[in-house]
């Protein structure tokens, strides 16, 4: 295809320019022959950064050599700093027509998408803002995962689900061209763990999934703990960012652990990745409030300035 016909495509992460989920994802897209390939990924792990920017002082993009692509840079950043500098003109002479952040290494699904922990080697959330920062500027986003389970997958799994994605990223560029595209949402997929298996895609909801996490004091040679996607813990070296050098015999050390999940058995997008779905879930900036809350909210409204004098003390 000529190229100046192709769509063009910003990809990110939060796993690192280096990510063995990212290069998959490039490896299909730039072999489909289709696309432009724009690259604005963290230089290295940008895991448990949420949504966060870089604020305070400049960061650094170094260009790297990434078979196919147009241009690819290491940026110094959070993923959402990617994602902001790709799209500003700053980086790239143009503003691409769709970003994609992933593939991840471990699923996203429900409330644990927004959570600020670490699990796997990769953190929940970051993969979805970089994503989300797209949105925010009024660009068209996909966010992918891969439910990695630790020793049952392995790398190639990752061009599989690079593959079973690419449909999916060629019809919205599609519907971005007929101008047909809504642009209130982004979309969040989650390609399950025997994704050579998949049975189609399906249509999601985010559900209600969460880890649940407690504390425990512990010394500077403790090690610490990782949860895997499946939501089990394994014992682990403390992560290279967590730093206990500046503690003194004074400070008292608390680690982070999980004291279980809470699982959503309702017909949501955590469910419907574990039956062996390719989940598809539209999501918005920021979660919205059940619809009886909602719904609660507005009659108590109007009834708070009733309350006004019966809430001195």
């Amino acid at each position: 295809m000529e190229e100046s016909k192709r769509g063009t495509i910003l990809i990110t992460n939060d796993d690192g320019i280096d990510a063995p989920g990212l290069r998959a994802l490039v490896d299909s897209l730039v072999n489909t022959n289709l696309f432009n390939i724009l690259v604005s990924a963290p230089d290295s792990e940008k895991s448990a950064v949420s949504h966060s920017i870089t604020w305070l002082h400049p960061i650094a993009a170094k260009q790297v050599d990434i078979h196919g692509t147009v241009a690819s840079f290491a940026v110094s950043g959070t993923p959402a700093d990617c994602t902001s500098l790709g799209i500003s003109k700053a980086l790239f002479p143009t503003i691409p027509d769709l970003v994609v952040s992933g593939i991840n290494k471990g699923s996203n699904c429900g409330y644990h998408m927004l959570a600020l922990i670490r699990v796997a080697t990769a953190a929940i959330i970051c993969t979805v803002a970089g994503a989300r920062e797209a949105f925010f500027n009024d660009i068209p986003s996909i966010s992918i995962s891969y439910d990695w389970i630790e020793g049952k997958s392995n790398p190639h799994d990752f061009a599989l689900a690079a593959g079973v994605c690419i449909p999916i990223i060629n019809s919205v560029l599609v519907e971005i061209k007929n101008q047909s595209y809504p642009g209130k949402c982004f979309l969040n997929i989650d390609v399950p763990n025997n994704v050579a298996n998949h049975k189609g895609y399906k249509l999601t909801r985010q559900g209600k999934s969460i880890f649940k996490m407690g504390w425990r004091e512990v010394s500077s040679e403790t090690k610490g703990r990782i949860m895997s996607s499946d939501m089990s813990n394994t014992a682990t070296d403390t992560p290279k960012n967590v730093s206990t050098s500046s503690a003194s015999p004074e400070h008292l050390l608390f680690a982070r652990e999980v004291r279980g999940a809470v699982l959503d058995h309702e017909d949501t997008d955590h469910k419907s990745l574990k039956e062996g779905y390719i989940t598809v879930t539209p999501l918005a900036g920021l979660s919205r409030a059940d619809i009886d809350s909602q719904t609660y909210f507005e009659d108590w409204l109007q009834s708070v300035p009733k309350h006004l004098s019966s809430a001195a003390l």
